[in-house]
């Protein structure tokens, strides 16, 4: 018996799929396919997948061509796979030429041709919208963001917006943008969604007047300073049918997804602290340290070090307490939030001008999980016992600066397949819009005091 093996992902399937699969069966006796995980494929980059893995098996199923099909959800596992099944030929897609000869070595590799004029992203751009996107602001943040959109099918990046030109002017022609402009009704005719990258003073004014143009809204941390901005933003958002998301990357890495599972699943037992730290010594003269309304250290990184302490102990916590050293601007160069739960705590700490370890540390009845830092770029985390023997490190692929995976999830929402509102969800924007708040009042009032 001749054993033919192939893998894809088989999104949207398609007659380029059917017809492939056909080709490879005719390759010999018995036909193997390999369906990829999603969570295989974002680690491979691939972040744009639309039907869920069963609807994926099915469809190959329904072709008739598979005599078995398997589930593909590592590096690897191509190899492992061949000497498993004893397969005579790997087959795939000549879009691949050449990817796979180190295959040869293990059996007969034949590159299939594909189906002219039909694939799973032309299916897309039919089906979905094409998310034309501005960005608002040309600072640091937007510099990163543009590479990173490059990795995310049904997006565009068309053009920024900041009421100083020349800053507009010079952001366009290094990221090579179709438009710039200090106009903003000019702005927002011309895209269908915006990501606010402006200081933070600016967020709750540019997001509601995005929002009330009918824009969809990608806003950088933190949303809104207030619990009241961030419920009305929120509320617009429903009522107008439209996309809102507060872009805190961290909650959209798998890396992060799955430490979160590691938890809920009971792993270390019942958690009873929680401590996150995000620190960065930085320059004089940035925005963070002369913003005096709206700079200092929480304001800057609080987002991250609240994400997984509203995570994983909820919202319902039952008081929480400031401490913090302030610049003589009245700023906050350090800070540490404490938080008390019935049957937990928690402490969040930020810094500018004070450097600490950047970990998380979760602990619990059990045992704890500790996640290096930068902790917020989640690529791995350990599991700790008492008995170290029992200790378990746990790796996954972190892509680029981790923008991707944010913007994947909010093109997604926008073309109605998201199901990603869990890693972010509007109660936990509201809940930290106001913890900020109430940090605010904290820090009016010791500068008062002094």
């Amino acid at each position: 018996m001749k054993k033919v093996i192939t893998y894809g992902s088989f999104d949207l399937f398609h007659k380029g799929h059917y017809r492939l699969l056909k080709r490879a069966k005719a390759l010999g006796d018995y036909l193997i396919v390999g369906v990829t995980t999603e969570h295989f494929d974002e680690e491979r980059g691939k972040l744009n997948l639309i039907d869920p893995i069963l609807k994926r098996i099915e469809n190959v199923k329904a072709t008739g061509f598979a005599d078995e099909i398997i589930v593909e959800d590592h590096v690897g596992q191509k190899v492992e796979d061949i000497q498993k099944y004893q397969a005579d030929v790997f087959t795939v897609g000549s879009d691949w030429t050449g990817h796979f000869d180190y295959l040869k070595e293990y059996c007969d590799v034949i590159y299939l041709p594909r189906t002219e004029g039909v694939s799973s992203t032309m299916l897309r751009e039919r089906a979905y919208e094409l998310v034309h996107m501005g960005i608002m602001g040309s600072g640091r943040i937007a510099g990163r963001f543009v590479p990173e959109s490059r990795f995310v099918s049904g997006l565009s990046i068309d053009g920024v917006f900041n009421p100083r030109i020349k800053s507009a002017e010079r952001f366009a022609e290094a990221h090579k943008l179709d438009f710039f402009t200090d106009d903003i009704e000019e702005f927002y005719s011309k895209v269908n969604a915006v990501n606010i990258a402006a200081p933070h003073a600016w967020h709750y004014v540019y997001a509601k007047s995005a929002l009330e143009h009918g824009l969809h809204v990608l806003c950088e941390k933190p949303l809104a300073l207030t619990r009241a901005q961030a419920e009305e933003l929120y509320a617009l958002a429903k009522a107008k049918k439209l996309v809102l998301m507060e872009a805190i990357k961290t909650a959209h890495a798998p890396g992060f997804i799955r430490l979160l599972s590691t938890v809920k699943s009971g792993t270390i037992g019942e958690v009873r602290d929680v401590e996150a730290c995000f620190t960065r010594l930085t320059p004089d003269g940035l925005r963070e340290l002369t913003d005096v309304e709206c700079g200092g250290s929480f304001t800057e990184f609080g987002s991250y070090a609240l994400l997984p302490i509203l995570k994983i102990l909820g919202l319902n916590y039952e008081s929480v307490d400031f401490k913090m050293f302030l610049a003589e601007n009245g700023l906050d160069v350090y800070a540490k939030a404490y938080f008390t739960y019935p049957k937990a705590i928690a402490t969040a700490k930020t810094g500018l001008k004070v450097k600490s370890e950047g970990q998380l540390l979760i602990s619990g009845t059990k045992g704890y999980i500790l996640v290096p830092s930068p902790w917020w770029l989640t690529h791995e985390f350990e599991v700790c016992y008492e008995d170290r023997e029992q200790n378990q490190k746990i790796s996954t692929r972190f892509l680029g600066g981790g923008l991707r995976y944010e913007l994947s999830d909010f093109i997604s929402t926008i073309n109605g397949y998201g199901k990603s509102e869990f890693k972010l969800t509007a109660a936990e924007s509201i809940a930290m819009a106001d913890i900020m708040e109430k940090f605010l009042a904290a820090r009016k009032r010791l500068v008062e005091a002094r």
